[in-house]
């Protein structure tokens, strides 16, 4: 009867360990429910002093480095001849490039000289005139005419006296007054022709054949400026980035040949308007380079914005505003060894001016 009687009492009770108080068990679990209490209240405390003390990191603005490239190219349709650059290579203003050839350019050119000789010479043959040979004859005819009129005129003196006299008809009279007339008309005509064959050409003769000159030189002039093109140079210094055709390929009019990239790097940047508040051209913007570990300063030059799609609207329904993208282009304000386009720009921040 004893053994059921603590079966029961122990049930009965709390669910404290046996032979432990349940006044302990209590406090300790309070305890423990008031230290996880005040860790959160420690760790929202903190949580709070970092927001309010930590200041957020600014937006990191990349851009990339750029530079002009130049397609070398040229008006002469022709087969390559030979390359003197290889990609990679860095060149100067003036140095060959490529050697192009046609054989259809040179047939041109001979046929352009000749054209041009030939209107040269002719020319030449309105300058000089008549032939001495033929001057000579017409003069000679020109003297047999004058002889010719005289003798007419005499004949018709002696025949004007012989009338007055009774002694010749007036139709004899009237006869060698009309073979005098009819010489002396003669005479004109000789002297005429003699003094043209003198005086050469026309000078509408000698016009178009100085205009036929200048006709055949302007065709040698327009193959040699083709010609020109045999032989491409490098229009300034720089770096050959890509070469298009090899040897003995054919190329045609304008078709690039190879690219060169000019030594005047610079970075772009894509920024909202509201970093726009103090840059302007000219401002000097400190900036890091990852791929060269280096920071420098560069000078923006062109500020553009890239414009919007169609439907962009200047204000919206919430009352905030569309910040549109503008690109800037700022070059280094010192040389910059190493700096390649496509190299990784981060800006910094506005260079202060020294006060």
């Amino acid at each position: 009867m004893s053994q059921i009687d603590t079966t029961n009492n122990q049930s009965a009770g709390s669910t404290a360990p046996i032979g432990q108080d349940p006044e302990e068990v209590t406090k300790k679990d309070k305890a423990l429910i008031l230290t996880i209490v005040i860790i959160l209240l420690v760790i929202a405390a903190l949580a709070v002093v970092g927001f309010l003390c930590i200041e957020p990191e600014p937006d990191t603005v990349q851009g990339q480095g750029d530079a002009t490239e130049i397609r070398i190219s040229g008006k002469l349709p022709g087969r390559v001849r030979h390359i003197y650059v290889e990609e990679g290579q860095r060149v100067h203003a003036g140095d060959t490039l490529v050697h192009i050839v046609s054989t259809l350019a040179d047939a041109q050119y001979d046929q352009a000289e000749a054209m041009e000789e030939a209107a040269k010479a002719a020319e030449a043959k309105v300058d000089a005139g008549t032939r001495i040979q033929i001057i000579n004859a017409a003069e000679d005819v020109w003297k047999q005419a004058q002889a010719a009129t005289g003798i007419a005129k005499k004949t018709y003196d002696r025949m004007e006296a012989l009338f007055a006299k009774g002694v010749v008809s007036a139709q004899k009279r009237d006869e060698a007054k009309a073979a005098y007339e009819m010489a002396r008309s003669g005479e004109a005509a000789a002297k005429s022709s003699y003094e043209l064959t003198r005086s050469g050409a026309q000078k509408e003769d000698k016009q178009a054949s100085s205009a036929m000159v200048k006709v055949a030189k302007s065709g040698v002039s327009k193959v040699n400026a083709l010609l020109e093109d045999q032989y491409l140079t490098a229009p300034c210094d720089g770096e050959i980035t890509v070469v298009y055709p090899n040897v003995s390929e054919l190329v045609a009019t304008g078709a690039p040949i190879m690219t060169l990239q000019k030594d005047d790097h610079w970075a772009v940047f894509n920024v909202r308007e509201t970093l726009l508040k103090d840059i302007e051209v000219g401002t000097r913007l400190k900036v890091r380079i990852p791929a060269l570990d280096k920071d420098t300063v560069m000078e923006v030059f062109y500020i553009k914005d890239l414009g919007t799609y169609a439907n962009w609207q200047a204000t919206k329904a919430t009352g905030t505003y569309d910040a549109r993208t503008f690109q800037i282009k700022a070059r280094p304000a010192k040389a910059i060894h190493n700096f390649r386009p496509g190299m990784s720009v981060l800006y910094e921040g506005i260079e202060k001016k020294a006060k």
